[in-house]
């Protein structure tokens, strides 16, 4: 069983040993020498910046609390363009003031941006930022909204003066992933992704047992990668200019030295949650593979009549469309499958191809992937939270791939709480690696300082464990009532009029999916105050009904098809196959969570 070609146990990265968290970072070996004449380099800090990175080499934090920073490209002279987002997507939260698109320069050559400017669209502009961004002919782009457009890049200017040219227009906003990243070739063709609105084209999105529609007709507007001129304005998108069908979210693009075409795929969710009678509770976090895929034109990938299964090595028929469980096949065998895959749920937003001279000849034409990390494996641990470097030759795997830079999340993670979540990559001019988070908006340098005693492939140390840090952060919902000692924490929670102290503590069983596969936490939190998917149940503030115990046990049976302030749909039972008591006992618990008074 294998997660890759290459023989990477699926086991071995599903629940890496425990022992190896107390691995200490490694230092940095020599110092680089810097880009400016006459300057001196910076120091190497002993933490990496907060990750940890291969032998040899060296991270530091170039910029920090930026925004929530997506992608980024870096401009031949060294400038570090971003592109940063709001919204829904990140809990409707005030973005710092100013433009969304950021230029970066660090003149003394010391590895920090000493200076920062924003422009473009801004929040006072009703903008909400976005993803894609990218530099051509002399010129930046960026996708703002619904649109793509170019900004002329003054000679001797770091950022733009003039008013954007709208080179698309028109791009989908709804659904699941309102995103659109995109990269520009040597020839100006500019490939953009357009995300699934839903997770597997059913009937009803997210919801247990639910079909999916035949044929799915979304593919017709999404779930593709399309295709435009980026040397042309006023083009407005259509499904005349599909490149590529059957990809559910491909946000990481990237070209190979010949001019071929790669990105990722965000494999499809809730197999088990959705499907239980088909699917083992364990198998939900461990299916299906992330992707690599090398994209041509007209080839289908598969999505949503297909996924690829890691153990089984092949796409398999989907349950909405009649697969058994993973047997299954049909029209899967005449589907693309991936190049490389990885383990599930780990979500990769980005990918570069290393075409730079700085870090080891090893490294040279294979892949990073900037992996945001997992909120769908609750009830077992959240995975990914790293950059991951898979070796590449003539556009194949050649060799199993290793976590590159691990520890963003910090002590935990989870999507609501983990400290930084990778997003993008781009490769400097100078062969640095830099690497973007959109939590809480820092921007990583990573440098080879190795020399010649490091030539290959090495993975990064685990992180430490802040013990202290993580003790905190495991704090649950109901917050560490003053008579703790003498009782649990769960029995300080208010009782709702109706329900008893035993249904509450079964409820809180349940919404850490100990009990009854309950999932609540994936997308609440394991503290339950909310995360970018879903609301805080904490605060006492109710989106769908008045807070009683009837309208929650309501909310929670009927689910969130189109929910007010957050991205993501609940389905049903939250997915979980939830009986009666335990849908009651659950609502009490939230309804606790909801009333309870601050012991803080």
């Amino acid at each position: 069983m294998k997660y890759h070609h290459s023989g990477l146990g699926w086991a071995a990265m599903a629940f890496p040993v425990i022992g190896l968290l107390l691995a200490a970072s490694a230092p940095c070996l020599a110092q680089a020498k810097p880009n400016t004449p006459g300057a001196q380099a910076e120091a190497c800090p002993a933490d990496n910046g907060g990750i940890t990175v291969p032998r040899g080499f060296c991270a530091t934090v170039f910029a920090d609390n930026i925004g929530h920073a997506r992608h980024l490209v870096v401009a031949p002279n060294g400038v570090v363009y971003i592109n940063t987002w709001s919204g829904r997507y990140y809990g409707n939260d005030q973005p710092p003031a100013g433009g969304f698109l950021l230029a970066l320069q660090d003149p003394k050559g010391e590895g920090r941006a000493d200076i920062i400017t924003r422009f473009g669209d801004s929040a006072a502009d009703g903008s909400h930022g976005g993803t894609g961004i990218a530099l051509y002919n002399g010129a930046l782009y960026a996708e703002v909204n619904d649109r793509i457009v170019r900004y002329t890049l003054p000679a001797g200017a770091l950022a733009p003066t003039a008013p954007p040219e709208v080179i698309v227009s028109g791009l989908p906003l709804t659904g699941d992933h309102p995103m659109h990243p995109f990269a520009i070739d040597r020839q100006g063709n500019l490939f953009v992704d357009l995300g699934s609105a839903t997770n597997s084209c059913q009937v009803e999105n997210r919801t247990l047992d639910s079909p999916g529609i035949t044929p799915c007709t979304e593919l017709e507007t999404r779930a593709g990668t399309w295709r435009y001129d980026a040397n042309r304005t006023g083009q407005h998108f259509s499904p005349a200019e599909r490149f590529a069908t059957g990809i559910r979210n491909g946000e990481g693009f990237a070209f190979d030295a010949a001019g071929g075409i790669y990105v990722t795929q965000h494999g499809r969710d809730q197999l088990s949650e959705n499907w239980p009678k088909l699917y083992r509770p364990e198998q939900g976090p461990n299916l299906p593979a992330e992707e690599l895929l090398r994209l041509e034109q007209g080839a289908d990938y598969g999505w949503p009549e297909c996924y690829f299964d890691g153990i089984q090595e092949k796409l398999v028929l989907a349950p909405e469309y009649g697969g058994d469980g993973g047997k299954a096949v049909g029209p899967c065998a005449r589907k693309r499958g991936p190049i490389a895959f990885f383990p599930a749920h780990w979500a990769p937003n980005a990918l570069a191809l290393y075409d730079g001279h700085q870090f080891p000849n090893a490294y040279r034409g294979g892949a990073f992937i900037a992996f945001h990390g997992s909120w769908n494996r609750a009830p077992y641990p959240q995975e990914g939270y790293n950059v991951v470097f898979q070796p590449l030759a003539d556009g194949k795997p050649s060799g199993r791939f290793v976590v590159f830079a691990d520890g963003f999340a910090g002590a935990v993670k989870e999507p609501g709480r983990a400290a930084h979540r990778p997003s993008g990559l781009a490769v400097g001019p100078d062969g640095a690696l830099y690497i973007s988070d959109d939590a809480h908006g820092r921007i990583w340098r990573v440098t080879f300082r190795g020399g010649a005693t490091v030539t290959g492939i090495e993975p990064a140390p685990a992180p430490r464990v802040d013990t202290a840090a993580a003790a905190a952060n495991v704090e649950p919902p109901e917050g560490i009532h003053p008579d703790a000692g003498a009782q649990a924490a769960v029995t300080s929670l208010p009782v709702p009029p109706g329900a008893t102290q035993a249904q509450v503590a079964r409820g809180e069983r349940v919404y850490h999916g100990q009990k009854g596969g309950g999932t609540c936490e994936g997308c609440h939190g394991s503290n339950a105050k909310g995360t970018p998917l879903a609301p805080d149940l904490t605060r006492g503030k109710w989106l769908w009904g008045n807070g009683s115990l009837a309208a929650i046990t309501r909310t929670i049976a009927n689910g969130v098809p189109n929910p007010k302030e957050y991205r993501s749909a609940m389905p049903p039972m939250g997915g979980a196959q939830l009986s009666h008591s335990d849908l009651r006992a659950v609502a009490a618990y939230v309804w606790a969570l909801g009333h309870q008074k601050s012991v803080h």
